[in-house]
């Protein structure tokens, strides 16, 4: 994959640690847009810190015209931008609770979907892969607002792949089990760990889906459930 590009969302989180590294080792050129990266987060000549957050289209569209402009085009979005909340029942969700789980699931993918599509599209070309949740088609009890949110993600990346199916660009996205992520250890300490998704093996999937093999991939939604399922 010497010389492609890749633009990752999320860049130094528990996930995009982990897929910046891949797309690094797989020969990627990577961009690594994040609040607060720095480009010694990742000691690799071949990658770039953009510190912006994708909390409004104009952040989304400077983000996306910093990389056109320092590399010439954006080859894969890989999407691991993202947030949770839980433990209210759908009658006793807030309002903030909900606007803030769309904001960080949906809204933030909106903007840079927005952003980064019309330069692939100029191209001819291009990978887009998003990070959903098992909870998007298999949705529990008191995370109503998470599911809903990962939901729409969903249907937003396959109406993306409808879109641009002639365009020469596939979108595809992924739904994660748990991933054995130190946060998630922090937060469930006594869970067992063995049945968790390694962030590895989605960062491998992502790999995957930008090389020419993955061409006819698109509109997905790939399960990685692990010992879970």
């Amino acid at each position: 994959m010497a010389g492609k590009v890749a633009l990752v969302t999320g860049a130094n989180g528990g996930l995009g640690t982990h897929v910046t590294k891949a797309l690094l080792d797989a020969g990627f050129l990577v961009a690594g847009l994040a609040p607060q990266i720095q480009p010694h987060d990742f000691d690799h000549p071949h990658f770039t810190a953009l510190a912006t957050t994708l909390n409004s289209r104009d952040e989304a569209s400077k983000a996306a015209e910093t990389v056109i402009a320092h590399f010439g085009k954006i080859d894969l979005l890989a999407h691991t931008v993202g947030g949770f909340a839980g433990g209210q029942s759908v009658a006793d969700t807030d309002d903030a609770t909900f606007s803030r789980m769309f904001d960080m699931n949906v809204n933030s993918a909106f903007h840079i979907l927005r952003a980064v599509i019309p330069h692939m599209r100029t191209a001819g070309s291009g990978r887009i892969v998003a990070m959903g949740s098992r909870a998007a088609e298999d949705p529990g009890a008191m995370v109503g607002a998470y599911s809903a949110s990962k939901a729409a993600l969903v249907s937003l990346i396959r109406t993306v792949a409808t879109e641009n199916k002639e365009a020469g660009i596939t979108a595809n996205v992924i739904l994660p089990g748990t991933i054995d992520t130190a946060a998630n250890r922090a937060a469930m300490p006594n869970a067992d760990v063995s049945k968790w998704v390694k962030p590895e093996s989605i960062a491998s999937l992502i790999v995957w889906l930008a090389t020419e093999a993955a061409g006819d991939v698109t509109g997905a939604v790939i399960p990685v459930y692990g010992r879970g399922l």
